[in-house]
């Protein structure tokens, strides 16, 4: 049986906000290639693979789930980063991050609703609320100055760096991962 160590897990939720801040404004330039209609196309699976995931909660509402799907989508995030550091720009990348990017957003709602249950007090989920709320606001403004020192020296082209950005966000999706190691514990059933 896993247990969640609430220290620990609110360091990760600080790394993982801190990561979507860093990444968002990124997606504008990973998705160009893209036609709208596979934005369309996508939100219908993702809504359907959200019913699904919500029929099993029953199943996947404990600590050993939320661990083993937690540490699924970061994985896939980071398999998603690798493969786009590999790969240049084109149609078939655009649609494996984007793909990539909507399975992990598959689990969105079972996640919060996993981690306001294994918190279980005001006192932590406000710790939790906080951090997630801080790491996003600091990834926002530490990418803002990022594309501004790039630009400064030169380097103007979007494409550049956004590609430049993933080897910040690879460095801290493996700190990520590690906290998701961190923040959970085996105890005896």
């Amino acid at each position: 049986m896993l247990k969640l160590i609430p220290s620990w897990f609110i360091r990760y939720k600080f790394f993982n906000s801190l990561f979507l801040g860093l990444s968002v404004g990124a997606i504008f330039t990973l998705y160009a290639p893209l036609e709208p209609s596979i934005y369309s196309l996508g939100g219908v699976l993702l809504a359907i693979a959200m019913l699904i995931v919500a029929r099993f909660y029953h199943t996947i509402l404990n600590a050993k789930w939320f661990f083993r799907i937690s540490l699924s989508v970061e994985v896939i995030l980071l398999l998603a980063m690798l493969y786009f550091l590999y790969a240049s720009y084109n149609y078939q990348t655009a649609l494996i991050l984007y793909i990539g990017y909507q399975i992990t957003f598959v689990f969105g709602s079972y996640l919060i609703r996993a981690e306001t249950l294994l918190l279980k007090t005001d006192t932590l989920l406000t710790k939790l609320d906080t951090v997630k709320q801080l790491g996003y606001l600091f990834g926002m403004g530490f990418s803002y100055l990022f594309y501004k020192i790039l630009t400064y020296y030169g380097i103007d082209d979007n494409q550049i760096q956004v590609y430049d950005l993933h080897f910040l966000l690879i460095a801290i999706e493996l700190i990520v991962i590690v906290l998701i190691f961190k923040s959970f514990k085996k105890v005896e059933a």
